[in-house]
């Protein structure tokens, strides 16, 4: 398992504790507890939940106060961007882009007070996450993908949203 800080505060990217491939195919360990407390996260994870989407489909900017993430693709190749937008963090509203894919098995840990929004850029994508708290829509925010306070860059100009995230509802 390696652990490594990245441009934002408090967000790690993980290369899980078990890679194997051969002939067969693979084998990944996603998570382990123990593996992970020894490494320092030490979060208790209470709900996992898995998102489908095809190509272009764009999915956020979420968050909410409480909830630490980590993301994961399964399937097939996602462009994700976390977003600080905790006040007391030394990188309040920066921002981050990661490429995961079913080949790079990398995982992104997110703090509460980030919001994380994904691009798929396969033709699908299986873009897996583990909560800390249980899903609560109500207590969620959503910040524009596009919003140019932030300058956020991403893959494509025109990507597949819902009434959600294109501000309609």
């Amino acid at each position: 398992m390696k652990l490594e800080a990245t441009q934002l505060h408090a967000v790690k990217k993980i290369t899980p504790p078990t890679i194997f491939e051969d002939f067969r195919g693979s084998h990944i360990e996603f998570y382990n507890r123990e593996l992970y407390r020894k490494a320092g996260v030490e979060i208790d994870f209470i709900q996992d939940d898995i998102a489908t989407s095809t190509r272009h489909v764009l999915r956020g900017l979420h968050g909410d106060e409480k909830t630490w993430k980590l993301v994961t693709c399964l399937y097939g190749k996602f462009y994700l961007v976390v977003l600080d937008m905790d006040p007391a963090s030394p990188t309040y509203k920066k921002w981050e882009g990661f490429t995961l894919s079913d080949t790079n098995h990398q995982q992104i840990l997110i703090p509460p007070k980030h919001a994380n929004g994904h691009l798929v850029l396969s033709d699908t994508a299986i873009f897996c996450y583990k909560q800390s708290t249980f899903y609560d829509r109500a207590s969620q925010f959503t910040i524009s993908w596009n919003d140019p306070a932030y300058k956020i860059w991403w893959p494509i100009k025109s990507p597949i949203l819902s009434r959600r995230d294109d501000g309609t509802v």
